[in-house]
């Protein structure tokens, strides 16, 4: 199985549990979006920053979460600049690079089998109303669990490029990275049919 984000630790972050991280992060998400300036964002985003040493984890992995996402970030500035003023645009990026590394933070800090878990307690209510919980489960189970990895097929397909004399684009990375994505899938489905 892909291995999870989890990074094993004994911060006060890594001994909170689950459900209380999450709710966490669902305040920081409204909290965030409630933010209309981009000073205030700034200074969530830093005590995110600040909440990366707590656990433990140095520069190099803020670094490492905000990667695979930067060319996203760049756009969206570059699309606000364009329709907005540059506080607004400073403000949506400075918004999403927060929620996106508070995120990190917890499955950085939380092990995968317990968000699991805390969402499966969450969601039971609604079996009553006929939703399949342990499927709902295993779902975000494996989209978590896919994270890394389509960071790592991208990186694969980067340096094959290289290798072969090509200079990598997003354009051209998106096709063979989003194939292999998609043969991992049906082999992952075959192995859940089989498993039953």
């Amino acid at each position: 199985m892909i291995a999870g984000l989890y990074r094993a630790g004994d911060s006060p972050l890594h001994r909170m549990g689950a459900g209380r991280k999450l709710l966490a992060l669902l305040a920081a998400g409204t909290l965030v979006f409630a933010i209309g300036s981009p000073w205030p964002a700034a200074g969530v985003l830093a005590l995110v920053l600040a909440l990366y040493g707590v656990a433990g984890f140095g520069p190099r992995l803020v670094l490492r979460q905000l990667r695979p996402v930067a060319v996203v970030l760049a756009v969206l500035f570059a699309a606000q600049l364009w329709l907005a003023t540059p506080g607004e645009a400073a403000l949506v990026v400075l918004r999403f690079a927060a929620l996106i590394l508070a995120a990190g933070l917890v499955t950085l800090t939380t092990r995968t089998a317990d968000l699991v878990a805390v969402i499966e307690r969450g969601l039971s209510p609604l079996s009553r109303l006929g939703l399949d919980v342990a499927k709902v489960s295993l779902a975000i189970s494996l989209t978590i669990r896919f994270i890394p990895t389509i960071g790592q097929i991208a990186g694969e397909v980067r340096e094959a490029q290289v290798a072969r004399g090509r200079r990598p684009s997003p354009l051209t990375l998106v096709v063979p990275v989003i194939i292999r994505l998609l043969k991992m899938a049906d082999e992952i489905a075959e192995a859940i049919d089989a498993r039953s």
